[in-house]
């Protein structure tokens, strides 16, 4: 009995090609709505990948002129005052009036330079945030995307 049941398995009386062609036709079906669903979410993806760099690329460069004007303007106020010193110097009647003048000057230099290192530093550190802020957009819209699947 047990080879009887193993032939009609296998016998070609209960192959029924219209079975196979349905089911082979429903995997074909599902196989494409999957790989069209994929591409849709690849092309959506790469779109917004696409967008995320362009705005980094844009806010860097922004940020890039803005923090060169800053330290254009900051070498032209150091020139000015530099100037401003040896036209000083130039009018000076004693050595005690010299060293007076020149520990004044570099006195003001420190501050100054203290103060334009903190002034870059602040706009170096919103420049940097400016220019991450559309890839951790991106990666925060990305992780949410993972959250509701």
């Amino acid at each position: 009995m047990a080879t009887k049941k193993i032939d009609d398995v296998f016998s070609l009386a209960s192959f029924d090609p219209a079975k196979v062609t349905e089911t082979f036709r429903d995997f074909a079906e599902k196989g494409a709505a999957q790989s069209k669903d994929a591409y849709a979410k690849m092309k959506t993806a790469a779109e917004d990948a696409t967008k995320t760099v362009e705005a980094t690329l844009e806010s860097a460069q922004s940020g890039s002129v803005a923090l060169g004007l800053k330290a254009i303007d900051a070498l032209r106020t150091n020139a000015e005052s530099s100037l401003s010193h040896l036209e000083a110097l130039i009018g000076v009647k004693s050595i005690s009036e010299l060293f007076e003048l020149q520990t004044a000057f570099v006195r003001k230099q420190a501050e100054l330079a203290l103060e334009q290192a903190k002034s870059m530093q602040e706009a170096t550190r919103q420049v940097a945030e400016t220019v991450a802020k559309p890839g951790k957009d991106a990666a925060e819209k990305a992780f949410s995307g993972f959250k509701k699947a």
